[in-house]
C-alpha cells in the first residue's frame, strides 16, 4: 500500500505489533541478567553506563516519526517527500555514528571509547528502526513493525548468548548488537513504499525540510530532554567514581522502563487520533485533562520529598535504608515512584503537544527545566547515596517539571480569558 492511513491497527494487529516489540523488549531485559555472570562489576558497570548514558539518543533519531505521525495525514498530497525528509532526518546521526564506530573499533577495539560508541551506534540505529516502522504503520503496513522488532529481538538474544559462551568484553558485545540492528533497518529501509524510497533530484518545496525540522523539535523535543535526565544520573555516578552502582540502577530501572517504552509506543499509535480530537474545541477538554494530571504528579512528588527526607534525617531509619535489604527494597519503591510519575506527566504532555504548536514549544521548556533540577539534584545526592540518590533526583525533578507545566497551562488560560 502506498497510501497514507490513520486508522487505528485492528485488536488482531495491535497483538501483533505488542508481540513484535515484547520479543525485543524481552531480549533487552534478558540480556543483562545474562551479562551479569559473564563480566565481573566492573565490566558491566562499563557496559550500564554506555547504554545509560545513550538512553536518550533513540528518541533524537526518532523524533522526526513523531512529526511524520502529524504532517504526512494532513499533507497526503506531499507524503512521499515529507517521508523522505524523515527517512534522511533519522538516518544522518545514525550514519554519522557508524562511520566514526568503524575506525575506532579497528584501531582501539579495547578502549573505552569503543564502547560508548558501539552503544550510541546501537541504540541510534534503534531509533531509525523505530522511525521506519512508524512510516510502515502510515503506509498501512503496520506487520512491518512487529516483524522487524521481533528480527531485532532475536539479534539481541544472539549476541547475548555469543557473549556468554565467549566471555566478550562490552566493547565487541555491543558493536555485535550495533551490526545487528543495523542489518534488520537496512531490510525494513528497502521495503518501504518506492514513492518514499525512490530518490529525487531536488524537492518541490523547500521550505519542507525546515518545516518538518521545527516541528520534530516541537514534537520531539520534550521526550528527548525526559530521557536526557536519567543520562544525567548516570553521569553523576560516573563521575563521582561509582560505575558499579551504575549497574545497579540499570537492573533496577529495567523493568520500569519497558512499561514507560509500551506506554509510549501505545501513545505514538493513538497520536494521529488524539491530534484530530483535541484540535479546535476539543483543546479545552485536553487542557483539563492535563492540568488535573499534573496537579496529581506534583501533589505525589511534594508528598515524597517530606515523607523521605524525613526519613533520610533520621539516623533511625537512614541506615536500614541504605544497607542490606532495606536498600534493596527502597530501590524498588522509589524506581515505582518514579515510573508513575512519569507516566502521570507523559500523558499530560502527549495532550498539550496535540493542541498548539505553542503548547508544544511549552512542553519542552518545562523538559529543559526538568532537565536542570535532574542534574544539580543528582550532583547533589548521588555522591552520598549512589544509585538511591539518583532516583531521588529523578523522582523530585520530574515533580518539579510537573509544577511548572501546571503553572505555565494556568497562566495561558489566563492570558486567553483576558484578551
Amino acid at each position: 500500500m502506498s497510501e497514507v492511513t490513520v486508522a487505528f491497527p485492528r485488536p488482531a494487529m495491535i497483538l501483533r505489533l505488542l508481540a513484535g516489540r515484547g520479543a525485543f523488549r524481552l531480549g533487552v531485559q534478558l540480556m543483562p541478567v545474562a551479562l551479569t555472570g559473564v563480566w565481573d562489576a566492573g565490566a558491566f558497570g562499563l557496559y550500564a553506563s554506555t547504554v545509560g548514558l545513550s538512553m536518550w539518543l533513540p528518541l533524537v533519531v526518532n523524533a522526526p516519526e513523531k512529526a511524520a505521525l502529524k504532517a504526512l495525514p494532513r499533507c497526503r498530497r506531499l507524503a512521499p517527500e515529507l517521508a523522505r525528509i524523515t527517512v534522511a532526518l533519522s538516518a544522518a546521526p545514525v550514519a554519522v555514528l557508524l562511520a566514526v564506530l568503524v575506525p575506532v573499533m579497528a584501531l582501539a577495539p579495547a578502549s573505552e571509547a569503543a564502547a560508548y560508541l558501539a552503544a550510541a551506534a546501537w541504540l541510534a540505529c534503534t531509533g531509525l528502526l523505530m522511525t521506519l516502522c512508524g512510516l510502515h504503520r502510515l503506509y498501512g503496513s503496520p506487520a512491518a513493525d512487529a516483524l522487524a522488532f521481533a528480527a531485532n529481538g532475536v539479534a539481541v538474544l544472539a549476541a547475548t548468548a555469543v557473549t556468554w559462551l565467549a566471555g566478550w568484553a562490552p566493547q565487541f558485545h555491543l558493536t555485535t548488537l550495533a551490526a545487528g540492528c543495523a542489518l534488520v533497518t537496512a531490510w525494513t529501509l528497502a521495503t518501504l513504499p518506492k514513492a518514499v524510497t525512490r530518490p529525487e533530484r531536488r524537492l518541490r518545496r523547500r521550505g519542507l525540510v525546515r518545516r518538518l525540522a521545527h516541528t520534530t523539535v516541537l514534537l520531539g523535543g520534550s521526550e528527548v530532554l525526559d530521557t536526557l535526565s536519567f543520562s544525567l544520573i548516570y553521569l553523576a555516578l560516573a563521575v563521582s567514581g561509582q560505575i558499579a552502582e551504575s549497574g545497579t540502577l540499570y537492573l533496577v530501572l529495567l523493568p520500569a522502563t519497558a512499561i514507560a517504552q509500551l506506554a509510549n509506543y501505545l501513545l505514538r499509535m493513538a497520536q494521529p487520533g488524539t491530534s484530530a480530537r483535541l484540535r479546535g474545541t476539543g483543546r479545552a477538554e485536553g487542557d483539563a485533562r492535563a492540568a488535573a494530571l499534573l496537579r496529581l504528579g506534583e501533589r505525589l512528588g511534594l508528598a515524597f520529598a517530606v515523607l523521605w527526607s524525613v526519613l533520610l534525617l533520621v539516623p533511625g531509619t537512614r541506615e536500614p535504608l541504605l544497607t542490606g535489604v532495606g536498600r534493596l527494597v527502597a530501590l524498588g519503591a522509589l524506581a515505582l515512584l518514579v515510573l508513575a510519575l512519569f507516566l502521570i506527566v507523559r500523558y499530560a504532555v502527549h495532550l498539550l503537544e496535540n493542541t498548539t504548536d505553542r503548547a508544544a514549544a511549552r512542553t519542552s521548556t518545562t523538559a529543559l527545566i526538568g532537565v536542570l533540577a535532574a542534574g544539580l539534584l543528582a550532583a547533589a545526592l548521588a555522591p552520598a547515596l549512589g544509585a538511591v540518590g539518583g532516583l531521588t533526583a529523578l523522582a523530585l525533578a520530574i515533580a518539579a517539571r510537573a509544577g511548572v507545566l501546571r503553572r505555565t497551562l494556568r497562566t495561558q488560560r489566563t492570558d486567553s480569558t483576558e484578551h
